[in-house]
């Protein structure tokens, strides 16, 4: 494995000095209209909820959020600028109904409308998708490069597979441009925090454009020992090989540390600030990232009405883990007792490829494609994870990784997957679009062990529908229904074992209906939606057998989500959202011949919400903002909860010059103490304490 070093910035350099080059060469003295078709979204509507702008996520036929019959969420650059969101995880949580719960085991996840994890939870860049390895997702981690964000709440199947059905997050690059830009950002803050990244634009010759972001951070964090860097360099390059064949390429290394904290045990079954700064992991302990990908897409306009494109994908992820992962307090003792000492590599490549055709003649938009990818999986680990020890609570030795159990290749898996898909929104009549899509998914997956144990080979089908109806009662107001359906693995799919071979995929279907309306002008904006989920075939015990493990469980989700964005007045806006979510196991046994029918899922909260307050001028700007996220079960049979808790930020910032912005992000103002997630029963993951970060921002 290559290491990540501090010296990831220095390694940066010749990006930045590529970038100063091309910024004062001739390369951007050529400016010509000849360049492929790229779509430029006008930077004023990342203002409010975007309800002008077009989907890219929720339909691959480019409706926009307003005509689209589905519950979506826009983030700009800019909103996420403005609200001092430095890692893609606080823009999410913005966002309507999405809740963190994100470890250093799973990288990040999320939960929304009742479901969780990285198995029901889609997280994509581009429209592409890493296939999910042993529960584990690893970027996009932070905003920089990117042009905007967003989030489909609800099953997202026929657009992306399998794994989608409580939401589908997409976070969408800054494309290349032939107008030339640079812009730089650079910031320090608490924990020992520094951060900074350069991303610049501009054409290549007659027929080209590129696009650099680079991107490092490193940190202290606010408990002992929680270093942690990130670093990436992202690139973009399009060119009209002909004036109807146009070919973008992109070319991507990410390399990440996460902070090595497991969690905080808690002290009398309560959250102990006592404990907040203390971090129980090993001294030597390792959590390693390091993503690479290239994707090459060929677009051909074979004519007025038809767009042909075929896009080829390459992935190679490498994660490392080296932890003592498990702590509880002895009160007796008075000393936190340590196990799990848990060792595991990943080693994933996936290559795919997408063939799709779209036709736009009269009240027609059509779009078929065909998807295929092959997954290579490697798993090793020390399992059993042997190794104990015993620390004081505080001013302890933190120790080295110490486990009797060796690490080995476990196990690898071979995975195809193939799919078909077919999308139609036809216009009515100018007030009513009617949308329908079809998906059919199939995967075939191949599990070799590396330790002597039977193999096998399991093949999956899946297939989705949706169904919608629009109906814009007035030109800005519009009401809608739909219909769909979706499916998850029970585990997932690269990290199947035997017991899990012969399961199905589970299936969920949706119906939901809802308002949009954006008013004066888009000066306000605001939706509306209910929902009701319903998800069957997850594992539980046979009643007539509680030692065995069937699919015949179900749970099932109900709730209303709301979001509006008003300008109060020229320099004030105010956005709001709030989700009420209705979860529950409708028939679940678990071991114990415990029924869990009637109990909330862990991870779900029933409220959670949202509020800003925005001022903006030419010369400053300031934010205001509220989050609320209600409690929640640590477990599905509901004996432990999560509190509730409440964090109030704000952000600052000063036009210095035209092209200069000063901006003071200050976090978790009251200082609050919460849990952001649990880890287990006894050790709680908790939020960050009260901290500033000031940054630069410079724009050219």
């Amino acid at each position: 494995m290559i290491p990540f070093r501090p010296t990831l910035a220095i390694s940066l350099r010749p990006i930045v000095a590529t970038i100063a080059a091309l910024s004062t060469s001739g390369a951007w003295a050529q400016q010509t209209d000849v360049m492929p078709t790229i779509t430029v979204q006008g930077e004023s509507l990342h203002e409010g909820l975007g309800l002008a702008r077009e989907s890219t996520t929720a339909s691959r036929l480019n409706i926009t959020l307003l005509e689209l019959p589905a519950s979506v969420d826009l983030l700009g650059a800019d909103t996420m600028q403005a609200r001092g969101d430095l890692l893609v995880k606080d823009a999410i949580t913005r966002t309507t109904g999405l809740t963190d719960t994100s470890s250093p085991g799973n990288g990040v996840a999320y939960s929304a409308r009742g479901f969780s994890g990285n198995s029901a939870i889609a997280l994509l860049e581009n429209g592409v998708r890493p296939q999910v390895g042993s529960g584990t997702a690893t970027y996009p981690a932070d905003p920089w490069g990117y042009d905007y964000i967003e989030v489909l709440r609800g099953p997202g199947s026929i657009v992306y597979g399998s794994g989608t059905t409580g939401a589908t997050i997409n976070a969408v690059r800054k494309a290349p441009r032939r107008t030339a830009s640079v812009e730089a950002m650079a910031g320090i803050g608490g924990g020992r925090t520094v951060r900074g990244g350069i991303g610049a634009t501009g054409p290549l010759g007659e027929k080209a454009a590129f696009r650099i972001d680079a991107y490092a951070d490193h940190s202290d964090g606010f408990i002992d020992r929680g270093q942690s860097r990130h670093g990436k360099i992202m690139t973009s390059f399009a060119y009209a090989l002909t004036a109807d064949l146009d070919l973008d390429l992109s070319l991507d290394h990410v390399e990440q540390k996460p902070q090595r904290y497991f969690g905080t045990p808690l002290l009398d079954g309560r959250i102990s600030r006592e404990l907040r700064d203390q971090n129980y992991d090993i001294g030597d302990a390792d959590i390693s990232f390091r993503d690479n990908k290239a994707i090459a897409r060929l677009t051909w306009r074979a004519g007025p009405a038809l767009t042909i494109s075929n896009e080829l994908a390459y992935m190679k992820a490498h994660r490392n883990w080296r932890n003592a992962e498990s702590y509880s307090y002895n009160t007796q003792a008075k000393a936190v007792e340590r196990n799990d000492y848990i060792a595991i590599r990943h080693e994933q490549e996936q290559a795919g490829n997408r063939l799709e055709a779209r036709w736009n003649a009269g009240a027609n938009r059509i779009v078929a494609g065909w998807e295929a990818a092959t997954i290579n999986f490697t798993h090793t680990n020390n399992a059993p994870y042997g190794g104990t020890s015993t620390v004081a609570a505080v001013g302890f030795n933190p120790g080295i990784f110490d486990s009797p159990d060796p690490l080995r290749p476990n196990f690898t898996t071979d995975t195809i997957t193939n799919a078909l898909y077919l999308e139609d929104a036809y216009s009515i009549n100018e007030a009513l679009l009617l949308l329908g899509g079809v998906r059919h998914d199939q995967y075939k997956v191949e599990r070799t062990s590396l330790l002597g144990a039977a193999g096998f080979s399991s093949k999956l089908r899946a297939n989705a529908v949706r169904l919608g109806l629009t109906w814009k009662v007035a030109p800005d107001t519009s009401l809608y229904g739909q219909v769909s359906s979706g499916s998850d693995p029970v585990t997932s799919l690269l990290s199947l074992n035997l017991a899990n071979s012969r399961y199905k995929l589970t299936s969920s279907r949706q119906v939901e209906t809802g308002i949009k309306q954006s008013l004066a002008n888009g000066k306000a904006e605001w939706t509306a939606a209910l929902y009701h989920i319903s998800k069957d075939d997850i594992i539980t015990r046979d009643p007539s057998n509680p030692a065995l493990s069937i699919q015949g469980g179900s749970q099932s989700s109900r709730g209303a989500e709301a979001s509006a964005s008003v300008a109060l007045a020229p320099a004030w806006r105010l956005e709001a959202n709030a989700a009420y979510t209705d979860a529950r196991f409708d028939q679940l046994i678990e071991s114990g011949n415990l029924s869990r029918a009637g109990k909330r899922p862990a991870d779900v909260p029933k409220i959670s919400s949202n509020l800003w307050l925005n001022y903006r001028t030419e010369r400053s700007r300031a934010a205001l903002g509220v989050r609320y996220v209600g409690e929640r079960y640590i477990d599905n049979g509901n004996t432990q909860t999560l509190p509730a808790y409440t964090t109030l930020d704000a952000s600052l910032g000063w036009s210095v010059k035209r092209n200069i912005l000063l901006q003071l992000n200050l976090r978790n103002l009251a200082d609050k103490l919460y849990a952001r997630t649990s880890y287990s029963d006894s050790q709680y993951l908790l939020g960050e304490r009260r901290h500033a970060e000031l940054t630069v921002q410079w724009h050219y």
